[in-house]
């Protein structure tokens, strides 16, 4: 199978493009690399630098890489920014995204798992979340998700596509094997950014409300190693191969960690003294998200292998202390 990676300079792309390959896969890497990485693709994988809002040229590598499926990563992802920049994620996300399926159909490769988020359910009723509930994301980020998630649905219906949606909530950690970490910029994942108040890179860590109605007031989330999440890309793309139709899961490890606690964490790990300070709530962050895998675990056979905190940590620390300035 040739598999067409959109994003796949990017931190979960890159992780997971080594993992395909690894499974046995051909992959192609599409990427601007206007936030991707170079340096982060093996040389197996072949790459393309282009954009999604070029749909000529995601037809030429569709039609001369021969690809048969599709692993679409490309997008952006910060909730704050997408709320001040809503406009700036509707072309990228939406209308990029529209172009790729449009030359799916129109090159004939009828498979895709997409990259989507714990956002589209927003502020939930009731946590942990499983993928029956209410969908009302409360950012522009979210919303993009959602409706991409809805066309996908509507293309199955119309032209037989058939698709995965993989909605994870905090990607976290580090490919130590393969040397691949995470590298923003600007870097908005709390994780990250606690890491270079240790490595004095940053004087503080901002916490964004403390009046939220958790254990300690501050918003509760649930984070998932990397390699979990390149795993079950894999194994989505394999279920793809011998079903057809749309569907899609949640990945999570299921434990929520407030902000403070992922501080206090990151201190211990690192040995470091962290210095935080509390500012006001930012715009869409609800308060607690938290995720239930089971349908993951019961239909694909998902296992969470390195999700535990501490190891996320760790491997993000020691990544962090070996690329100091990134992949720079």
């Amino acid at each position: 199978m040739r598999v067409l990676v959109t994003g796949g300079a990017g931190y979960i792309g890159s992780v997971t493009t080594r993992e395909l390959i690894n499974q046995g896969f051909d992959v192609v890497v599409f990427d601007n690399l206007s936030y991707g990485h170079r340096q982060a693709l093996p040389k197996k994988a072949s790459f393309v630098k282009a954009d999604l809002l070029d749909k000529e040229s995601i037809q030429k590598a569709l039609i001369q890489e021969k690809i048969d499926s599709v692993v679409h990563f490309a997008g952006f992802i910060a909730v704050g920014e997408s709320v001040k920049e809503p406009l700036k994620y509707i072309k990228n996300n939406l209308i990029g995204g529209f172009n790729l399926l449009e030359a799916m159909k129109e090159c004939d490769v009828n498979k895709i798992i997409f990259s989507s988020s714990a956002a589209v359910y927003g502020d939930p009723k009731k946590v942990p979340i499983d993928e029956e509930s209410e969908l009302r994301p409360t950012s522009p980020y979210g919303e993009t998700k959602l409706i991409f998630e809805k066309y996908l649905q509507w293309c199955h219906t119309a032209f037989g596509l058939r698709s995965i949606c993989l909605r994870y909530f905090n990607a976290a950690g580090a490919d130590m094997e393969n040397d691949l970490g995470e590298d923003h910029d600007p870097e908005t994942h709390l994780i990250p950014l606690v890491l270079k108040v240790a490595l004095g890179q940053r004087e503080n860590i901002q916490i964004f409300g403390t009046d939220y109605n958790t254990s300690d007031g501050t918003c509760i989330r649930d984070y998932v190693h990397i390699r979990d999440l390149a795993v079950a890309h894999v194994l989505a793309l394999k279920r793809l191969g011998e079903a057809t139709g749309y569907s899609y899961y949640n990945l999570g490890s299921s434990k929520g960690y407030s902000v403070r606690e992922v501080i206090d964490l990151c201190g211990k790990v690192t040995g470091k003294d962290i210095k935080a300070v509390e500012v006001p709530r930012r715009a869409g962050d609800p308060p607690k998200l938290v995720a239930s895998s089971e349908k993951i675990k019961k239909e694909l056979g998902f296992k969470f292998k390195y999700s535990d905190l501490n190891e996320i940590i760790e491997s993000a620390w020691a990544w962090h202390l070996k690329h100091p300035d990134g992949y720079k």
